[in-house]
């Protein structure tokens, strides 16, 4: 968000800027949602609705499950937030107590841990690397699983690195943590982006396989809706009566208005139109690995799930920031540095999110090489 600021700073100067930064997808919102969205104007005020959100979105949040991945999932333990993010809060606030140890790989998505911390945890980042697909592994978890741990947070696909566990080791993952008495929290706010396997199926939710563990999802990413700050979790049905409490003492309810129109989220045509845009992004990502390799930007691991590359650029002499902070005042193109995700060697990374359109692709990227080149 610095970097973000120091952009619009540039750009109020008259320079055009290039953000590849911030991790928002340029599509915005499915057509549906937008049109059903303008009706609500023409109504009467809506009042709150139940803290857990409409009955009718818990439903057709449920139907999703079933339409995407062909799993039951109940109305009644989904409970409709104001974005991930607030879900991930009330998930912390329900299952931490003061110095209560929890896990997280990094690098990982840093408000992750700041919401554990504001909890009272003791948050343990577990350093990933590429032979991991900078994810964590049984071995890791098991390896650092202590007699105060309570819990693990994984995101997957994740960001920074735009990378997934392999379906087999996080279902080990969870096994294990669950023979410890342990929660698992699963943010899995880009599942619906992520690839295909090889045989033409989306990618698995954890509640294939553990249906103790609480999801953390959102419309922000596959639905293309980041500003307007609609999330949800899934959880047993024995914690949703503690969020729902939380909920309505933290922020009432999630906005009534956009509540409504999201219901169009789920028809036919909307989801037609969202399950589009991973190919889009394939493209997307397909040109920006290829033009990271011509420009000599090294990419450990190639990202298969979130739209974001996780670069080494140690070959340049400059650690993250240092990149990140050149790129903006010398190419004008706005990066994230590997700084804001972890601890553990994460200084000599930098994060590109491929969400912009092509011709903002293909002008950053050429921007890069040719400041490179000087």
């Amino acid at each position: 968000m610095e970097f973000s600021r120091k952009a619009t700073v540039l750009e109020a100067q008259g320079h055009h800027i290039i953000r590849l930064g911030v991790g928002e997808p340029d599509f915005g919102p499915p057509q549906a949602f937008v049109d059903a969205l303008k009706a609500t104007l023409d109504s009467p005020a809506k009042a709150y609705t139940n803290a857990l959100g409409l009955e009718a979105l818990r439903e057709k949040i449920a139907g999703f499950y079933k339409r995407m991945h062909d799993l039951d999932v109940l109305a009644s333990q989904i409970a409709v937030t104001s974005g991930a993010s607030a879900a991930l809060l009330l998930a912390c606030a329900a299952l931490v107590d003061e110095g209560d140890e929890v896990l997280i790989g990094d690098p990982s998505y840093p408000c992750n841990r700041e919401f554990m911390q504001s909890m009272g945890a003791n948050v343990k980042l577990i350093p990933t690397n590429p032979a991991s697909n900078y994810q964590l592994s049984l071995e890791m978890v098991e390896k650092n699983w202590g007699e105060n741990t309570k819990g693990i947070l994984i995101a997957t696909p994740s960001n920074p690195t735009g990378t997934s566990i392999e379906f087999a080791e996080l279902k080990a993952i969870c096994d294990f943590a669950k023979s410890k008495g342990g929660f698992r929290i699963i943010d899995e706010i880009y599942l619906n982006l992520a690839d295909y396997d090889e045989n033409g199926h989306p990618a698995k939710s954890i509640l294939e396989h553990d249906d103790g563990a609480i999801v953390i999802n959102s419309f922000s990413k596959f639905f293309g809706m980041t500003g307007y700050r609609l999330g949800w979790c899934i959880a047993p049905l024995e914690l949703v009566p503690y969020i729902e409490k939380l909920s309505q003492n933290y922020y009432i309810c999630a906005s009534t208005p956009v509540q409504i129109a999201a219901l169009e989220c789920f028809s036919d045509a909307a989801i037609k139109e969202c399950e589009g845009r991973r190919e889009i992004l394939l493209k997307r990502r397909e040109f920006v690995l290829k033009r990271l390799e011509e420009i000599g930007l090294a990419v450990p691991v190639k990202p298969n799930g979130a739209f974001y590359v996780y670069i080494d650029v140690s070959s340049t002499g400059m650690n993250g920031m240092e990149f990140c902070e050149a790129a903006l005042v010398k190419a004008h193109v706005s990066l994230t540095p590997g700084d804001d995700f972890g601890v553990s060697d994460t200084k000599k990374y930098v994060r590109l999110s491929y969400a912009s359109s092509m011709e903002e692709l293909e002008e950053g990227l050429n921007r890069l090489e040719n400041w490179l080149n000087k």
